[in-house]
């Protein structure tokens, strides 16, 4: 009986040891694995604005403004309710962005207002929303909706 003791005791040791001490490598994929605002990059992701393709550099300066974007806060979303995040009423024309993580096709859509930027990511039927902070996504967003 001491040494199922024992041995447990030097086996939670070692696990504890493992989990405290992982490479900066391990740790930085573990945190990408359930990171709300991940980031995007330019060979993967397709970006559109009303219906119309954006390519090159406005799309080079769309991709580096979304993952430049300052994260503030979660929305819950409750069941039945993704609808009324996907085509808010009040909301102008979205940026819409298609890309891939892993093996999953992932839609990001993008509404600006004037205090803050709604992101609504939408993975099969599952459906994620958050606020950030992004001067410049709310001001190109700002210009398309006056133009």
């Amino acid at each position: 009986m001491t040494w199922i003791a024992v041995v447990s005791i030097v086996v939670i040791s070692l696990i504890k040891i493992v989990l405290t001490c992982l490479p900066t490598g391990a740790v930085e994929w573990i945190l990408r694995k359930f990171e709300t605002h991940s980031k995007l990059s330019d060979e993967s992701a397709a970006v559109s604005l009303g219906g119309k393709r954006l390519e090159g550099e406005d799309k080079r300066r769309v991709i580096d403004d979304f993952n430049e974007a300052v994260f503030i806060e979660r929305h819950y979303i409750y069941p039945g309710d993704e609808e009324r995040y996907l085509h808010p009423q009040n909301g102008a024309d979205p940026l819409v962005i298609k890309t891939r993580k892993g093996k999953k096709d992932v839609t990001v859509f993008v509404y600006s207002y004037e205090d803050h930027v709604d992101v609504v990511k939408q993975q099969k039927k599952k459906v994620v929303a958050y606020s950030v902070l992004s001067d410049s996504l709310q001001k190109r967003s700002m210009a398309a909706a006056g133009s």
